[in-house]
């Protein structure tokens, strides 16, 4: 249960930061797009650096549910954050999300419950070998490369903001992942081995790069686009890292059909809002 409130308040805290650092994107000149300039150009912006504060207490919220319960169940969570960027962004905007948005909403958060409760994620190591680490961190990295690359190609829009917010997805998950494990050394060693565990270093290299990643997501792009390749991408990748990493457990037999059935209504839920016609509209369509 704590696991899952920590993660709650992470979602909802990564999501204001999302909504003010997009809001913040939107003053960034597009040829500033993939270059270090881009943060430099935010930081100078009041309202992204509120953001920032979001996106720094959501990094507490995710360290804490991290300690208390496994990966697979923590991460799959934040898929909430699309529902709560949206509707923390709509009453800043003076809009109002249509009947069925809300129906959109309820579908999403119900194909959580379906799909958590089916799965019922449990079990796993505090802690993981090399021989697991290395080839995780090589495909996560390589899948980054490959993503970003093709995001370069193509030019500013729903296209780039998609397949960037895909990169920051997975270095998310790696970054989650990495911290579970610099979190379980804090809390069973203390802080000096916590500074001295590779994957301190690890997940605060990984964090930086998820943050540019997202930050050039939201510049080339409508939040529209960004939000779900991110939040469906961050869970199902931390659910993979947490089922080959750390050894975690999920439920499997007939449990797919209703973890299927909760996926589906989750997509579908995303997917609709997504397309939520007033928030595009004034978040850069």
């Amino acid at each position: 249960m704590l696991c899952v409130i920590f993660a709650l308040l992470g979602a909802a805290s990564n999501a204001t930061g999302t909504v003010l650092q997009r809001k913040a994107a939107l003053a960034v000149p597009a040829k500033d797009a993939l270059k270090p300039r881009l943060l430099m150009d935010l930081v100078r912006q009041p309202v992204w650096l509120l953001g920032i504060c979001g996106v720094a207490g959501a990094a507490l919220f995710q360290a804490l549910a991290l300690v208390t319960g496994p990966l697979a169940l923590a991460q799959p969570v934040f898929i909430l954050e699309l529902p709560f960027a949206l509707l923390i962004a709509l009453p800043v905007l003076h809009r109002a999300l249509p009947k069925s948005g809300w129906y959109a909403v309820g579908c999403m958060v119900a194909g959580l419950v379906l799909a958590l409760a089916s799965a019922a994620p449990t079990g796993g190591a505090s802690q993981a070998s090399m021989a697991r680490w290395i080839p995780a961190v090589v495909v996560c990295v390589a899948g980054i490369a490959v993503v970003v690359g093709a995001a370069r190609r193509r030019p500013s829009g729903a296209a780039r903001a998609a397949l960037l917010g895909t990169a920051a997805a997975v270095a998310n998950a790696l970054t989650a992942a990495l911290m579970k494990s610099a979190a379980d050394t804090f809390s069973t060693d203390g802080f000096g081995a916590f500074l001295a565990a590779w994957q301190t270093y690890g997940f605060a290299v990984c964090g930086v790069a998820a943050v540019f990643l997202l930050e050039n997501a939201l510049q080339a792009g409508p939040i529209a686009s960004s939000q779900p390749a991110l939040t469906l991408g961050d869970a199902t990748v931390s659910l993979l890292l947490g089922v080959i990493v750390y050894g975690e457990h999920i439920r499997t037999g007939w449990w797919i059909v209703p973890e299927l059935a909760g996926v589906g209504l989750i997509i579908s839920g995303t997917l609709y809002l997504s397309r939520a016609v007033p928030l595009t509209r004034e978040l850069g369509s």
